[in-house]
């Protein structure tokens, strides 16, 4: 089993820069991490090691039964039906340890996108693939799943490339991590915290070089200056056009200073210093920092003159005429943010969908991010980007920048991947001056430098917010109360609390 990448390039129809360019690197057996950017081209990678797509040059060869899992799960694994219902041991283990049951496959619509991200790869392992290819397999998961989906991966013997914004299954799992920096590929042996450490320790060293380059560069500008003073001077000493026509003693002072090379001297210094500079600045123009943005990008009025955004009387919401979700009386607060937490399949986004149904905030003062949004949705949303005035679509690219996104990249095609499409909806939302943002699972499929960004951005946030994850560690930097759902027996219920905020 192995993939191998041989001098590959690849780049999108009418994108005027490649995505990848003369990329080299062999796969064997082991857990390998693919890290970057959004819209860096991580899921661009797999669909080329799996041969859903063509590299424009180079050769990619592959040996061994080959499985890809994809980000999205709209779509039902073609052979769900035959793994749910499979008697041989391997479908009972794998059924057992994800907790797949028998009739997900007749009711794949009301299923939650974390059973369905179970179900996915379960299909996926009962294949027995050699290689398996797994794009943000954690996307949706809750705690307890996450666990025994980290317990079935670890067991897995073959060629494994993962695509993942879970910085602690990158650490579990991974024996070395390719970083993707458009055209650039680099890899880093180690998990992925060795592998960022020394990626931030190569940073830190080119920021450091570069200073010292600089300082250097000012110290020699300034020589240059004084040589060059000092040879102006020397070249109107040198001169006979101010000289009295009588004046055979200044001129006599002149002719010595010329057959003594004192004045050729001067100006000769003064030249030297120029290669040096020119040789300096190449230096420095060759050591290349990635920008970093402010991630304070909030527009003023986004801040509500009520005090209480709204309240909603208790309810009880049937979810399958099984289970009854039981929704407490409660207000939400012009500074409040507040998680919702539980397990997946409790009626976390149906709660949601319960708030923003009986909400009388003017609309265009609401935000909602929901969980995922299909291609024909992401089409729609960036085109209307680009129909956006000057102003508005500055503002936008300014958020999205902020988040780790190149802007130009983005504007060249519409099919944004799911983490870009994210940081795109905020920026919308951001130009709306929203007095309430509602995010279903604002992690997924983000990438880890985007989380930590939207982190710092969210809170500077001066609205309320209202977020959905399983992302406990993003929970405690920003949210400040904690709804959780659980269940017992057929009635699910909520327990309220403070959370203390880290901020770190």
């Amino acid at each position: 089993m192995s993939i191998s990448f041989q001098h590959v390039s690849f780049a999108y129809p009418g994108n005027a820069s490649p995505i990848f360019e003369d990329v080299t690197v062999h796969f064997a057996e082991g857990w390998t991490g693919i890290v970057g950017a959004n819209g860096a081209g991580k899921t661009t990678f797999l669909q080329l090691a799996m041969g859903q797509i063509e590299a424009q040059t180079g050769t990619i060869k592959r040996k061994g039964n080959m499985v890809f899992c994809p980000q999205r799960t709209d779509d039902m694994p073609e052979n769900l039906p035959r793994f749910v219902s499979a008697t041989d041991a391997e479908a009972w283990v794998l059924r057992g340890k994800l907790q797949v049951e028998e009739n997900w496959a007749t009711r794949w619509p009301t299923l939650s996108h974390g059973e369905r991200k179970r179900a996915q790869i379960g299909v996926a392992l009962w294949q027995r693939p050699d290689v398996i290819l797994l794009d943000e397999p954690t996307n949706h998961i809750d705690l307890i799943a996450r666990g025994l989906l980290v317990e079935t991966l670890s067991s897995f013997n073959g060629l494994g490339l993962l695509v993942s914004h879970d910085r602690d299954l990158l650490d579990l799992l991974c024996q070395r991590c390719i970083f993707l920096d458009p055209p650039e590929v680099v890899v880093r042996f180690g998990n992925y915290s060795k592998a960022a450490y020394d990626a931030q320790r190569e940073e830190s060293s080119l920021i450091a070089r570069r200073e010292i380059l600089q300082q250097n560069l000012e110290r020699l500008k300034i020589e240059s200056k004084r040589r060059y003073e000092k040879a102006s001077r020397a070249d109107r000493r040198s001169s006979k056009r101010d000289l009295a026509r009588g004046d055979s003693d200044g001129r006599a002072r002149i002719d010595l200073a010329r057959v003594s090379g004192q004045d050729g001297q001067a100006g000769r210094l003064a030249r030297q210093p120029g290669s040096r500079i020119a040789r300096l600045q190449e230096m420095i123009a060759g050591i290349k920092i990635k920008k970093r943005y402010d991630t304070y990008f909030w527009l003023e009025g986004s801040v509500s003159p009520r005090k209480c955004l709204f309240s909603i009387a208790g309810e009880i919401i049937d979810l399958d005429g099984a289970r009854r979700l039981k929704v407490p009386e409660f207000s939400i607060m012009r500074g409040d943010r507040i998680a919702i937490t539980g397990e997946n399949g409790l009626g976390k986004s149906t709660f949601v969908r319960f708030v923003l149904d009986r909400m009388d905030l003017p609309a265009e003062r609401l935000v909602f991010l929901p969980q995922e949004i299909d291609l024909a949705q992401t089409r729609s949303i960036m085109e209307a980007v680009h129909s956006l005035s000057r102003e508005q679509l500055g503002t936008v690219m300014t958020v999205v920048s902020a988040l780790g996104s190149r802007p130009e990249r983005l504007l060249e095609n519409l099919d944004a991947s799911p983490g870009e499409l994210r940081k795109v909806l905020l920026a919308l939302g951001v130009i709306r001056h929203p007095y309430l943002v509602v995010m279903d699972e604002p992690t997924n499929h983000l990438d880890i430098p985007a989380i930590e960004c939207l982190e710092d951005a969210l809170r500077g946030c001066p609205c309320a917010l209202l977020l959905i994850s399983h992302d406990l560690r993003f929970l405690s930097r920003v949210a400040r109360k904690r709804w959780h759902l659980q269940q017992h027996e057929k009635e699910i219920t909520f327990s309220m609390k403070e959370l203390e905020n880290t901020g770190d």
